[in-house]
Order: C-alpha cells, then structure tokens, then sequence
C-alpha cells in the first residue's frame, strides 16, 4: 500500500513508550479543571449505568451482586490507571455469565476466583510477549456471531427471574435441558415478578426513546425497589435472597494456589483469558471508531491481567472492557482515563453509603436489565448484512452462533475462525484469474500508453504527492488479517488532506472485515469534510463496499485514479470559489 510521503516513518518505539498508560500520556497532554469536570460527569454517568448492571451479571453468574461491585471497583480503577486505551471502563461483562456460572457450577466461588487470578497472569503474559495484535484477526462474522449467541444465552438465563418461576431443583445449563425445567416450572408463574419485569424494560426502552440523557437503567430498577417495598409485593429481592450487600471491601486475600486447584482451574482461566482479551479489544476498537483516537492493544491487555488479579484479590471475577459502558463513556464527554477512574470511585461510595438501600431491588427488575442487555448485544443490522454479503459470510455467523449456544463459546469462536480461514483459502484460490491460456505468450507485448488498461495502472509521482489530495493503492487480498495493519496505515496520515483517493484496482476481492474498516475510515475522513473517492473497485468488490454502507454520499466510485484526482480537484476548486464568494462583503451587501 503506498503512503504519503507526510507519513514518514518513525523510529521503532520502545518497550516503555508501548507501554506507557494512556493516563500518563493525557497527563503530559496538559490536564486542565475543564477536563476533570467533564471526566467527573462521565464518570458518574457511566457508574449509574454500571451499578445495576455489575449486580445483575454478578447474580446471573451464579454469584452475589456484591462481587459484581467488587469486579467492577477493582478492575473498573486498575483497567484506567494501566489501560492502553483512553475511554476504555473496565468490569464484569454479559458475555462472561456462561463460562463463569459453569466454572461457580464445577470449582465453586473458590475455583472462580482463582481462574480470574490466573487468567491476569496469562493476559499479562500474552501483553508483554505483544501477542495482542493477532487478537484482532477475529472475523468480523466471527464476532458478530459469538455477540448474538451470547445475547441468548444471557436472555434465557433471565427467563426464570422475568417470570418469577421457582425451579425443583438447580437450573440446568445446556439451553435445552434449562427450557425443559423451565417449562416444568411454569405452574408456579410469579406475576407481580413478571409485571416488575415488563415495567422495567418498557421504562428503560421508554426513557432511552425520549429521555436519552436520563440514567434509564438506574430509574427502572430504583423504581422497581420502590414498587416492591411501598406495596409489599411477594417477589424475590437481593436482600431475601443474599442478605444484602456489604457496606466495605473485603481484606484482599490469595486463593488456595495448590497444585491441583491450579491445575482444575486452569482450562477456566484459559477460557477466561481468550475471551477477555477478544472482547476488551473489540471494546476499545468501538471507542476508537468513536473518537479517532488508537489504543494500543498490549498495553490494554497488560491493564487487563492486573485487573483480573486485583479482581480475584478481593473476592471479584472476571474484568474486562465492556462495550456498552465505554460507548457511555465516550457520549457522556469523557477526556481520558480519569473518567474511569472516578467511576469506579463512585461505584465504592455507593457501597460505603447506600449498600443497605440494594437490599430492596427485585431480581425481576435486574432480569429486565438483562433481557435488554441481551437485545441490544445482538447486531441486528451486522446479521443482515452478512446474510446478504456472500453464502460463505453467512456459514461463518451461522455455525459460530449456532455452537455458542448449544455447545460452548470458545468452541463456536474456534470453529468459526478455522471456516473463515478455510473461506479466505477458497476465495484466493478463485481469485485468480487465467486470461487465454494456451495461446498467450510467455512474455506480454508492449501497448500503447493510451491502451484502457493503463487507467489500471500504479498512479505517478506527482499523483502521491499532492498537497490536497492523497493517493493510497491497495494490493493484494484485502480480508481480515490485513484489516488491521491497512486501518493504521490510513490513519497514521499524518496531514489532513482535503480529498482521499483509495485505488482498489490490485484488491481481487475483500470480505466483510475490511470493508467495515473502509467503511469505519470513510465515516472520519467524511467527518471531517474530505471529498472520498474510490478506483478501480471491481463489481464484487463494489457490491461488498455497497452493502456495508460504503456508498454515496460519504464516496465517488471512479473508473481510474486520474479521473478520481481531477474530479477532486474540481470539487476543491469549487468548495474555494464558494468560500471566497461568501466571504466577499460585496457579494454580502448584493
């Protein structure tokens, strides 16, 4: 891929500057009071979010909600402190609930806990060795898939707290031994549980429609305390079935690190490792794509391992990045770290102060804050679009959901990579192409420069260096494993210029991961007021690009670069002349 020459290349850093927090570089920034009170009101907005959410995913774990709390003011606080991404809010995480209520089923909270201990020392290990960055040759369908299987997970298990059902025995894992037991549960349907349920989802959904900026997820499951104590309803409360909530931090203790609990543990805290790392990546990939700012993936998961051992230390579970929570972040108008911080300052007030008043809240109302935890984790325009973009796509997102709700997560991310491999192996294999086999020679003849198929071409010189337009060719195969490496590449275009051209001519064919990178790129670039063009884009490639929302009026598609330039040119010119001619007083006063 060609660079502008404004690109030029640095210097390797070293291994402290890879390594140095995102808090130390916002620091050295100049941090201002102006950027402590807007990092102090996203801190609080986010821990509002959070409070509910770290006591509902602690329960549906299979745990009490203060570990929740624990997990997300321990990890929540080291995530910021030691973190490689500048928004990212750190905490248990929805898609964690199925391996760790399967570990809580066959180690018990002892086993947990140090699983977490020891899934910090690997991510710690996987950072400093920089193994970070294959984490991010994760499909795209991959992904998707595994997010929307997780989504039911979680819902089915809210099902029995939406309903207020009381099981003969344990609920069951696997989905469909756990909806046969449900279903057998189904005469003792609580239905003041369920009406605080439907409440607290319609309120949340309500506020979120028409009062954005209101705390929906703290007012539907305050209110719902508030119903169930004004009017004693007989449903099941954190306080009747944990006792409520401590109003201090446990002393921070180790584990029983004998040999064969670490040995027990250890498939648990590889699990947990996988899955952290993947998620807390794709986690500060979003707040990257909503800010224009890049994390540094390493760093992240180094951040990641201390706060899974910090977590584990007092008595929390898993932490990673959460996607929601640092989406909140970023909307609420978070300057850095320090936003994370707070919140998880705020989170421990909440314990030192009002623990007593959690004791009230309904597992209903949490199970709602579930149920729409799981709609939402479910991308439903990402599943139309891979259903639409190509047969093996589709494979992909089916067979990674498909065995992550009947068999087991990490299974379902395995089996979906390896079919993605096997898909990229088949589509390089069509990909070439054989013009006239037996008779063409070996060697081609000239042809004249005005010949059609000079417009494909490598651009000249004075094309690449264009003060206003840049000029990039990408070559080869563009598909997930490049995604990455071509996302930095456009971005670290160190100038900003006022026209992109992007000449795919040399790509024979993207899959559905780097044209959601073009897409991300082309949505800044557009941002910012730059004209997009792309070249030479073959119709497969078009369509891909088209679908995935790469289309007028955010890019042109050109036949060729020169064409592309000139165009760009003229729409400059133009942008010029109408600058010019309003700010003319004459033209003002005519």
């Amino acid at each position: 891929m060609s660079r502008s020459p404004a690109s030029g290349a640095g210097k390797a850093p070293t291994f402290v500057e890879l390594f140095t927090p995102k808090l130390v570089t916002v620091l050295r920034e100049g941090y201002t009071f102006a950027h402590f009170k807007a990092d102090a009101i996203a801190g609080l907005t986010v821990a509002i979010v959070a409070l509910p959410l770290s006591m509902a995913i602690a329960i549906a774990s299979g745990v009490g909600p203060d570990r929740g709390l624990y997990t997300a003011i321990i990890g929540g606080l080291l995530v910021s402190l030691l973190g490689g991404s500048r928004f990212q809010i750190g905490g248990p995480a929805g898609a964690f609930i199925v391996l760790v209520a399967a570990t809580v089923t066959t180690q018990g909270v002892e086993g947990l806990i140090l699983a977490t201990l020891l899934s910090g020392v690997l991510l710690l290990l996987i950072g400093f060795l920089q193994l970070g960055t294959f984490i991010k040759y994760i499909p795209y369908p991959v992904t998707v898939g595994f997010s929307a299987g997780i989504a039911v997970i979680i819902f089915s298990s809210q099902i029995k707290d939406l309903f207020g059902l009381t099981l003969s025995g344990p609920e069951p894992g696997p989905i469909f031994d756990k909806l046969a037991a449900l279903g057998e549960a189904l005469p003792t349907f609580n239905a003041a549980a369920f009406a605080l349920a439907a409440a607290t989802i319609v309120m949340i959904i309500g506020l979120r429609e028409y009062r954005p900026r209101l705390p929906g997820l703290l007012i539907a499951v305050a209110l719902a305390a508030l119903a169930t104590f004004a009017l004693d309803l007989p449903v099941e409360t954190i306080g009747t079935k944990f006792g409520g909530i401590p109003q201090s931090l446990p002393a921070p203790r180790l584990p029983d690190l004998s040999l064969d609990r670490i040995v027990a543990a250890l498939p648990a805290a590889i699990s947990f490792a996988l899955l952290g790392s993947i998620e807390s990546l794709l986690s500060a990939v979003v707040a990257d794509s909503m800010t224009g700012r890049r994390h540094r993936s390493n760093c992240e998961l180094v951040a990641q391992g201390a706060a899974n051992i910090g977590s584990a230390l007092f008595g929390g579970f898993c932490v990673t990045g959460t996607i929601a929570r640092t989406a909140t972040n970023v909307r609420s108008g978070a300057q850095g770290p320090v936003a994370g911080i707070l919140h998880a300052l705020f989170l421990l007030l909440f314990i030192l102060i009002a623990a007593p008043l959690a004791s009230y809240i309904p597992l209903a109302a949490l199970a709602g804050v579930l149920a729409t935890v799981a709609w939402n984790m479910v991308e439903k325009h990402a599943v139309a679009t891979l259903l639409r973009a190509s047969r093996g796509d589709a494979v992909v997102l089916g067979a990674t959901f498909l065995l992550t709700v009947f068999r087991d997560l990490i299974e379902g991310i395995v089996v979906g990579f390896t079919l993605s491999a096997l898909l990229f192996l088949h589509r390089m294999a069509q990909s070439v192409e054989v013009e006239n086999a037996a008779f063409a020679p070996h060697i081609p003849s000239d042809t004249a420069d005005d010949d059609e198929r000079d417009s494909l071409l490598p651009y000249d010189a004075s094309e690449a260096s264009d003060p206003d337009v840049v000029v990039s060719r990408i070559s080869g195969a563009f598909f997930f494993g490049a995604a990455a490496s071509v996302a930095t590449t456009l971005d670290r275009i160190a100038r900003q210029p006022k026209a992109y051209v992007i000449d795919f001519s040399a790509v024979p064919f993207l899959d559905s991961t780097a044209a959601a990178t073009i897409e991300g790129f082309v949505r800044k670039a557009h941002a910012r007021g730059a004209i997009i063009s792309i070249t030479g884009a073959r119709p497969g490639v078009r369509r891909t690009l088209l679908l995935h929302g790469v289309r007028h009026p955010l890019v042109h598609f050109k036949a060729n670069v020169r064409d592309a330039v000139s165009d760009a040119h003229a729409a400059i010119r133009a942008a010029q002349e109408k600058a010019a001619a309003a700010a003319d007083p004459e033209h003002v006063n005519g």
